[in-house]
């Protein structure tokens, strides 16, 4: 983990960037900027929250770990939202880990000062609650859609999400990841990834996927990425 002095209130993360100005100016001067690699921990479970994260590149999963030892992401968390929900609701620790995915710049509000803003800021609070809504939506959805659908629906469903916090169409990912996110096998996942290559949807070596056909994409998942898009629009993204 790299550590920055951040410069300029110019935020790309969507939650930031829906501020009134005046909130944004105040809370911008307490915001430290940290540069996270692949596969950091940056909440582990049952164990304080010291801070909450704002991405502005690079996303987080949000893993359920099991007895076992497996895992399975239950949410994902890009540059349009936040990391520490449970300071918001009143807890200040958490059942999941987060793990990053795709490395990347994220903002960092130490505990204390998040509770501070929140309490002088009515704006940010009541957005922050909203974006609490539209993740749980996330999780939900994402829940059903695992226990529902088939694997194909669910890796096209999976990619469009991560497409939509990628900068660009191409970002790292691994077949083991891959299976992890959508809780099976990694044959699975490989029979899956090879049919959408031939297909032209997507393009994928060494570690790094690419998306080369958004509508096909789309047009292989099920309604979940849809009704999950839509909710994050109807709560958070007009006013971001």
């Amino acid at each position: 983990m790299a550590v920055f002095q951040s410069s300029h209130p110019a935020p790309k993360n969507r939650l930031l960037a829906a501020l009134p100005a005046e909130d944004l100016a105040r809370i911008w001067l307490r915001l430290e900027a940290v540069e996270f690699g692949l596969r950091e921990i940056v909440q582990v479970p049952d164990k304080p929250i010291t801070a909450v994260y704002f991405p502005e590149s690079g996303w987080v999963s949000m893993m359920a770990l099991l007895a076992d030892g497996s895992a399975a992401e239950v949410g994902l968390v890009g540059f349009d939202g936040m990391l520490g929900l449970p300071l918001l609701l009143g807890s200040d620790r958490a059942a999941t880990e987060a793990m990053v995915q795709a490395p990347g710049t994220f903002l960092r509000l130490g505990a204390v000062a998040f509770q501070e803003e929140q309490d002088r800021s009515p704006a940010f609070h009541k957005l922050l609650l909203r974006y609490a809504l539209a993740f749980q939506a996330q999780v939900g959805q994402t829940a059903a859609c695992n226990g529902r659908h088939t694997l194909d629906q669910r890796l096209a469903r999976w990619l469009l999400t991560a497409h939509d916090r990628a900068h660009g169409d191409e970002f790292p990912m691994t077949q083991e990841f891959l299976a992890i996110m959508l809780c099976v096998h990694r044959s699975g996942v490989t029979v899956a990834a090879r049919l959408f290559q031939q297909a032209g949807l997507i393009r994928y070596s060494s570690g790094q996927m690419t998306i080369t056909d958004r509508a096909g994409l789309e047009a292989a998942a099920c309604e979940c990425h849809g009704v999950v898009a839509r909710e994050f629009q109807r709560l958070v993204g007009a006013a971001a």
